[in-house]
């Protein structure tokens, strides 16, 4: 295999934030070369990241993603700089534009512009490492500027960019350095990809530059028809109820009439057809799911797109500790 292996983890999956530092060391001894975590309303991500950066050596470290709304661009700034000296520069930086109900029901904010307020917090932490000072001018943001505290180092933590739709994907590709998409079949990323590098031209550099690391949620089991039930659950409801946007991305992909079914489902609140409205063939496309050599020989061949970086293997929901244990096997043995 090519590409790198990232493993992504869901907070609510653990008691402690310790539990989550564990998981990272085991990631460590397999081979994975980084570790992801995303945060919505449960811990504050950075002192978990900081403990999984402490028990670890050689471990990448990145959060997925951040949401604009929910921090302002110097406090991030502030983030990155501090988990790239816990982590001795292992750390990125992910940011997407998020969601109506995460920005409104949790930040209390309006969910305003968000491609426009993701390129401007960027650039205010860009100033901030070039300048140490994230004195800006914009649209969202006017700010008249303070200088950091400490000295900035010559290598500040990347930025990756979660995006789904042409427009802010090209965002990713101009302002990035990294992209981390998700719930895309192969054909829908190479699609996505041009985007991307449409993106990256505009600002005189290469796709080549960025790290691209897709995001796919699996489970490998010897019991097939298990792990593929979960998978199908957790894909059912990233289209039908996890907000629009995985909906209507896998819609654009080709697949509008059973994403329109799900969400007729979800209306009814009915989770068993949600997941019976997902067919095989789309199930196939977008997860990793059946027997570990299954799980393995799904993220090789994902990971044999061109301009594939990384593949960013996560769990599905409802998964026992044994099968995590064995998916992540499976895939590190292709390190």
């Amino acid at each position: 295999m090519n590409a790198d292996l990232d493993l992504l983890v869901q907070l609510n999956d653990y008691e402690r934030p310790q539990d989550v530092a564990e998981r990272a060391v085991q990631a460590e001894e397999l081979g994975f070369d980084r570790i992801t975590v995303g945060e919505t309303t449960g811990w504050n991500i950075v002192p978990v990241l900081t403990l999984a950066a402490d028990r670890t050596d050689e471990l990448g470290i990145t959060n997925d993603v951040i949401s604009p709304f929910g921090r302002s661009p110097a406090m991030l700034a502030q983030t990155a700089l501090t988990l790239h000296e816990a982590s001795e520069g292992r750390f990125r930086l992910g940011l997407g534009p998020s969601s109506p109900a995460i920005t409104e029901r949790w930040h209390g904010l309006e969910f305003d512009r968000p491609l426009r307020r993701t390129r401007e917090t960027i650039e205010v932490i860009r100033s901030v490492y070039e300048n140490g000072n994230p004195a800006y001018e914009g649209e969202i943001f006017d700010i008249a500027g303070l200088n950091y505290e400490r000295e900035v180092p010559e290598n500040p933590p990347p930025i990756d960019l979660g995006t789904l739709g042409p427009k802010a994907t090209e965002m990713a590709g101009r302002f990035g350095d990294g992209w981390a998409p998700q719930m895309f079949t192969k054909e829908g990323l190479e699609e996505r990809l041009e985007d991307l590098s449409r993106g990256a031209e505009l600002a005189d550099k290469s796709v080549d530059d960025l790290r691209v690391a897709p995001i796919v949620r699996g489970i490998a089991s010897e019991d097939r028809e298990l792990a593929r039930r979960k998978a199908r659950g957790t894909i059912a409801f990233m289209l039908g109820a996890y907000g629009p946007y995985y909906g209507d991305s896998v819609a654009e992909q080709g697949y509008p009439e059973v994403v329109e079914n799900i969400r007729a489902a979800w209306q009814d609140r009915d989770t068993e057809r949600m997941a019976a409205e997902l067919p095989e063939e789309l199930l196939d496309e977008l997860a990793p799911a059946g027997t570990p050599d299954e799980v393995r020989e799904w993220v090789e061949s994902y990971s044999e797109i061109d301009g594939v970086d990384a593949v960013r293997v996560g769990f599905v929901n409802e998964m026992t500790e044994d099968e995590k244990e064995t998916t992540m096997e499976a895939v590190a043995d292709l390190v």
